[in-house]
């Protein structure tokens, strides 16, 4: 007998082995009509594979939280069929999920089209409809590869030899058409539904190897229902309406140019923003007690080889061998022989050094030592995205020195900094999750227990939930990562919070204990913003553009009516400016709507109407951005409510 334990606790026996798509049928046949795969002892499984020993048991239906992955999975399946039907002779290489979605790689000598795209998505939907059966078989090893080279499918042969010798291979059908694949899969093609779209082509080299093949990979999305897919197409609409980079463009903040890849030229606008950020975030590290730093952009090999950051990440930093370059038209620039020099990544070794100076008491704990400090990382061309991914960044970085004693504590003080900041930000929907030690690490399991628990107990001292990330901790020491929500539901990662036993290690940093002994300071490398550039791009697509009153490059532009007007325009422009306004004055000789219009585009917060009444009563109309409604007041009245509105967060009276 195998006894099958159901969610609700119930117990159902069955004589001898029995399948999920069995088990379902005992149950109703109402679901066993819906079912899509089977949970035993907490693993998906395909819903027709035997279950031979005593187990508890879940049934997979479409709302279930696996069924998502599931469709996907077969979703990309579906499409590789749909393009093998199409186009004899293109070969299938990997398939996987993704982010709200799949993708699917071809070997083929021809480029797909667009108009490719609506065939093969035209065929998927009548794969469906056909309802072609999935059944699952487990092959020899070589008769797989022999198999796979026999019918011109020579990458899933590569596939197969870089696999263990003496592995199964499962291979999956959907009717005839099979291919290499670990599973589960879904009972049959109709059940992936036909709620998917193609979305795009793309290059891809093999392997991710640029020495390998190019391939052409297609990706796309797929969904429980047509609500769910509408809903994601209309977030990738609204989220392109929100791209930073369309959107920098069109309110004059900054723009990239080939000259510097991944570096940002900042225009008055944007530097503006930026600006104050750094103010805001300086007058809050001030009143945390925090001091601010400054280290050098370059520094020697020696010092990254000590860090450990020259064999772990040499590969991203920018290496500047410390010599003057030949002048010489005939020989070479470098000779090759000077010794090494790099800009700095990160800026912790630099800060180590700084608290070094000196001997340090356990009484100077905690040091709280922060830095806007510029750095640089060598990212692959093809992997910058505008401000989200760049190759000079500047981070609100800094870095706590302390004692054990003391990491709960300045855990907590660190949660309430970033708490409020991203409250001020507009930012409240945060996830906050505690990645423990991984597989490979640092440290023993003393250490990382104590480490762990110092960081669990300060989130649960501030009030805050959190998840647990399994084995997804640092290196050196477990962290805390912050999941943001934007308006329009997506989420970013941003901020960070490191604990870390082994820089202060390696370093030989220390400080003077109560018995007089020396002792390792734990480092606490913490970023509230991350990096000011994605931030900022970050702010840009949350507000789409429409940023608060405080952080507005132009606060007001004062326009006027008729050039009756224009006088009394210039006076309310310097009357607002006087309060500490950042105002632009139009009195161009256009329509006033063409006007309004052309501002609103630029997302200027306040508009300041005038004409000949205006001037006459010595009042404004103030028009909001996006609204058709005009507010007149006095011109006494509009400075005094627009200079207390343009406050930044914390300077504002609670």
């Amino acid at each position: 007998m195998v006894a099958i334990t159901l969610p609700d606790g119930s117990v159902r026996q069955f004589d001898g082995a029995v399948t999920g798509a069995e088990i379902a049928e005992n149950i109703s046949k109402s679901l066993a009509k819906k079912s899509l795969a089977v949970k035993v002892d907490g693993e998906l499984r395909d819903l027709l594979g035997e279950i031979t020993s005593d187990a508890s048991v879940e049934i997979v239906t479409r709302d279930h939280d696996d069924a998502l992955e599931l469709i996907r999975h077969d979703a990309a399946h579906l499409l590789a069929q749909a393009v093998q039907e199409l186009f004899p002779g293109t070969q299938v290489t990997i398939g996987p999920n993704i982010d709200d979605g799949f993708f699917y790689d071809f070997a083929r000598d021809e480029p797909f089209s667009s108009d490719d795209l609506a065939a093969i998505e035209k065929r998927m939907s009548e794969i469906v409809d056909q309802d072609r059966p999935t059944r699952k078989e487990v092959w020899d090893r070589d008769e797989a590869i022999k198999h796979f080279k026999e019918i011109g499918e020579h990458y899933k042969a590569e596939i197969i030899s870089d696999l263990p010798e003496g592995e199964d291979i499962k291979v999956y059908f959907h009717g005839e058409w099979h291919d290499l694949c670990r599973g589960p899969h879904l009972p049959s093609t109709k059940h992936i539904g036909k709620a998917f779209k193609l979305m795009k082509l793309a290059g891809a080299y093999w392997r991710g190897d640029h020495r390998n093949a190019m391939l052409q990979r297609i990706y796309g999305t797929a969904w429980t229902n047509e609500k769910d897919l509408k809903a994601y197409l209309t977030r990738l609409e609204e989220a392109e309406k929100r791209d930073h980079r369309k959107l920098g463009r069109e309110m004059d903040l900054f723009h990239f140019q080939q000259e510097a890849q991944g570096s940002v030229f900042w225009h008055a606008k944007g530097y503006l923003v930026w600006r104050q950020l750094e103010a805001y975030i300086r007058r809050r590290l001030d009143a945390d007690g925090y001091d601010e730093v400054k280290t050098p952009q370059l520094l020697d090999s020696k010092l990254w080889e000590v860090s450990g950051h020259w064999g772990k990440f040499r590969e991203n930093m920018f290496v500047v061998p410390d010599e003057i370059p030949s002048t010489e038209d005939d020989g070479p620039v470098l000779t090759g022989e000077a010794d090494l020099m790099a800009l700095k990544p990160m800026n912790c070794p630099a800060h180590v050094q700084i608290f070094k100076q000196g001997i340090k008491s356990y009484r100077d704990l905690p040091i709280r030592m922060a830095e806007f400090g510029c750095c640089h990382r060598n990212e692959a061309h093809g992997a910058l995205h505008g401000l989200m991914r760049v190759r000079q960044m500047t981070q609100d970085d800094a870095h706590i020195f302390c004692r054990e004693d003391q990491i709960t504590e300045e855990t907590k003080r660190f949660l309430e900094l970033f708490s409020r900041v991203y409250k001020d930000m507009g930012m409240t929907e945060i996830a906050y999750k505690l990645a423990t030690r991984p597989e490979m690490r640092a440290g023993d399991d003393a250490t990382w227990d104590r480490a762990e628990k110092a960081l669990a107990d300060a989130l649960t001292a501030a009030g805050l939930e959190f998840e647990i990330a399994e084995g997804e901790g640092a290196f050196y020491g477990p962290k805390l990562e912050f999941h943001l929500t934007d308006a329009i539901g997506r989420t970013w990662q941003a901020g960070t919070f490191q604990l870390d036993y082994v820089l202060p290690e390696r370093l030989d940093a220390s400080y003077v204990d109560e018995s007089g002994g020396r002792q390792r300071p734990v480092m606490l490398h913490r970023a509230v913003f991350g990096t000011f550039e994605r931030f900022i791009g970050l702010l840009i697509e949350h507000y789409a553009g429409r940023l608060p009153l405080w952080l507005s490059p132009v606060q007001v532009v004062v326009t006027t009516i008729t050039s009756a007007a224009d006088d009394y325009a210039r006076e309310v422009a310097d009357q607002l400016r006087a309060t500490g306004l950042r105002v632009d004055l139009d009195i161009r000789s256009e329509k006033i709507n063409y006007k309004v219009r052309e501002h609103s585009h630029a997302k200027v917060p306040v508009i300041a109407v005038v004409g000949a009444r205006e001037a006459e009563e010595q009042k404004v109309s103030l028009r909001r951005l996006g609204s058709k409604d005009q507010k007149t007041m006095t011109l006494d009245a509009a400075k005094a409510s627009l200079s207390e509105e343009a406050l930044a967060p914390d300077m504002k009276r609670n």
